[in-house]
Parts: structure tokens; C-alpha cells; sequence
């Protein structure tokens, strides 16, 4: 039950649903998710770890947004550890089924942003990220990454909302990218990641 609290807390937090800077209850999230509050207060105290929500005694429970500080700060963790990753991955030769789940999610991502739908186009967004640190097989990128797009993710739901003509953009970035690295171009792969990244910073910083 803690996990399932969990789940369904941060995908209503991330869908916007529960939107930044407003405060919930813990009976008003018992009763949504049809639980006691017991797993709700534990699901709480990982998601407050994760720095969205902050928990009050006196004022209930307050969902965080990020500043423009962190998302920056974010960011330029991102520039130092993707470019890294491509490139990485383009010295490799990588195997069949590899470069199949890089295709699989590249051809989801355009179904989704033909059609317009902007949470599958985002959710596929996060995970074409994920996907090459989990193909590189670093441990320790892939779980700072994940963390990462807990926190930004509702942020790029956002702004794609607001900007729609970014998904198809997006889709060509993640193909270019992808392209290289199954090529073995390791300095391009660095280079578009980076410049992909600086792409979505200036989105997601009103620039």
C-alpha cells in the first residue's frame, strides 16, 4: 500500500493534477487514493525526500515547484552527465536488442507527437534520457538521472503544454542523437546532446 500511495501521489504531483504551491490534506489524499492514512504519511516522507511536497504540522502538506536556481542548477548537472553518456555509448558497438528499445521508444515519440499527446510525448521524453544511462549500464547516472526527472518533470509538462511545437523538435533532437551514437560518433553524440540540453534549458528558463 506505501508503494502504490507512492506511485499514485507522484504521478498526481508530476500530471499536474496536484499543481505547485497548493496544500493538501492527509484526509483529502486517504480519501482520493481509498486508503487509511497510514501509507499515505510513509509515501509522504519519501516524496518529501525527493523535495515535492514539504509536510507541516501546522500547515499540511505544500507542493514544492522549482526555482529557477534549480532547475538551472539541474541543467547543468544534466550538460555534464549526458553528453558523457552519449558519447560513451557511441564507443561501444551496442547489440541488437539495444538499438531495438532505442527505436521502439524513438517511434513512440513520434506516434505521440503527431498526435499531440503531451504527457505520453513527455513521459517518453524522460525515458529515451533514462534509457541510454540504463544501456550504458551506470549505476550510479542512471539513479541521479532518475531523481532528476522526479524533480523536473512536471516542469517539462509545463512548458510542452505551453509550447507544443517542441515535441516533433524534441523527437528530431533524440533521432539525431541516437543516430550518432549508433554510428560511433562519439563527439557528435557529445555535441547534440549538449546542444539539445541547452534547448531545453531555454525553454524551461522563459529564454
Amino acid at each position: 500500500m506505501k508503494d502504490r500511495a507512492y506511485n499514485e501521489m507522484k504521478t498526481l504531483i508530476q500530471d499536474g493534477v496536484f499543481p505547485p504551491n497548493t496544500f493538501l490534506s492527509e484526509r483529502q489524499l486517504a480519501e482520493r487514493l481509498g486508503m487509511s492514512k497510514t501509507p499515505i504519511r510513509s509515501a509522504l516522507e519519501l516524496l518529501e525526500a525527493q523535495d515535492l511536497v514539504v509536510v507541516s504540522p501546522q500547515q499540511g502538506i505544500f507542493v514544492k515547484d522549482l526555482s529557477a536556481q534549480e532547475i538551472s542548477d539541474l541543467f547543468d548537472m544534466r550538460c555534464a552527465v549526458e553528453p558523457f553518456i552519449a558519447s560513451r555509448l557511441a564507443e561501444r558497438t551496442l547489440g541488437d536488442d539495444q538499438v531495438t528499445r532505442i527505436n521502439a521508444n524513438l517511434a513512440l515519440q513520434a506516434d505521440a507527437a503527431r498526435a499531440g499527446d503531451v504527457p505520453a510525448s513527455t513521459r517518453l521524453d524522460v525515458e529515451f534520457h533514462s534509457l541510454l544511462a540504463e544501456i550504458l549500464e551506470n549505476k550510479e547516472a542512471l539513479a541521479w538521472l532518475t531523481r532528476c526527472f522526479d524533480r523536473l518533470h512536471r516542469s517539462i509538462l509545463r512548458i510542452n503544454r505551453l509550447s507544443p511545437n517542441r515535441l516533433p523538435r524534441s523527437h528530431d533532437d533524440h533521432s539525431a542523437i541516437a543516430s550518432a551514437i549508433t554510428s560511433g560518433r562519439a563527439e557528435d553524440s557529445s555535441r547534440l546532446m549538449l546542444e539539445h540540453l541547452a534547448y531545453g534549458r531555454r525553454f524551461l528558463q522563459g529564454g
